[in-house]
């Protein structure tokens, strides 16, 4: 998604909110109680809507959905309430700017919560109208305490810190290319825009809708300039969960691709292109799971 002069000066001004949380492994040696349940768009097979429900306590359950990263996330945001009231629990949707997210109101309105989903569009809107809020504040309490937090596409690039935007700074490279329509079509540095996010997600930069769209390209760029994080690129109608001890599973119809470049050997700073050896690539499918800690993955037995 492109963005406009204003939305742009508005990235700088959450760049000075939160860089100094990016997550590392070592930011905290306690896990939270919750779970994150992090979709990388598109359709969600029954097994997801229903694995999220659950781990949100079902119909003792209370849900919300925060809208705003789509300009019609009024209507699309009561929609997925509206699944959540179908299957029995109590659910509310909600689409606020920042003043409403700091008032006491809201606050109040997230007591008691056990799920709380963020829905699709442009992230950036997501962290204009949350990050740094008393709204986020209590989101991150209530995951510590046992939550699950959970979006897709918009809402899963969120759970990041930093995050995509979905911006790059130099299409092409030295071969801008004539169709305005093409993007991330070099591997480089400095290329890949990042700003802050909300960080629930630890030592980790997630992309969505990874393989259908064949983001690869952005993503080892922007592990390569921040090896201390891994790359996450979750793909369509699937789901990667962050479980209470800290590793992670895979669930849906495709796969999860993680790139370590922890210790992997880079080209340095002012070389003329952006090289490395030593990047660990697993490709995730329905049943994996993966240790962040030690890049540890295991495949699924069938």
């Amino acid at each position: 998604m492109r963005h406009s002069g204003t939305t742009m000066k508005m990235v700088a001004v959450l760049l000075v909110l939160a860089l100094a949380s990016a997550g590392a492994w070592a930011q905290s040696a306690a896990h939270p109680r919750g779970y994150l349940f992090i979709v990388g768009g598109g359709p969600q097979p029954p097994e997801l809507i229903q694995r999220y429900f659950e781990l949100g306590q079902g119909k003792k359950g209370k849900f919300v959905v925060f809208a705003m990263a789509s300009s019609d996330g009024k209507e699309s945001g009561e929609e997925k309430a509206d699944d959540f009231r179908k299957l029995g629990a109590e659910a509310h949707a909600y689409f606020i700017d920042a003043d409403e997210a700091n008032s006491d109101s809201m606050v109040k309105n997230m007591d008691g919560v056990t799920a709380v989903w963020f829905g699709g569009g442009d992230q950036v809107l997501l962290a204009k109208a949350l990050l740094g809020t008393r709204v986020e504040k209590k989101i991150h309490e209530l995951y510590e305490h046992g939550a699950v937090v959970g979006g897709t596409s918009a809402g899963a690039a969120v759970m990041s810190n930093p995050m995509l935007t979905g911006e790059e700074r130099h299409v092409g490279g030295v071969r801008p290319p004539g169709d305005s329509t093409s993007h991330y079509m070099t591997i480089a540095r400095d290329n890949v825009e990042l700003v802050p996010g909300f960080g629930l997600i630890r030592g980790a930069i997630v992309d969505q809708h990874f393989l259908r769209r064949r983001r690869h390209n952005r993503l080892i760029s922007v592990v390569l300039d921040t090896p201390q994080h891994l790359g996450v690129g979750i793909d369509e109608s699937t789901a990667l969960i962050v479980n209470p001890d800290g590793h992670w599973s895979i669930l849906g119809e495709s796969a999860a691709s993680v790139y370590d470049a922890r210790h992997a050997t880079i080209t340095p700073a002012g070389a003329p292109v952006l090289g490395e050896t030593g990047l660990i690539l697993s490709v995730l499918p329905s049943g994996s799971s993966y240790d962040p800690s030690t890049g540890k993955a295991v495949l699924p037995k069938k």
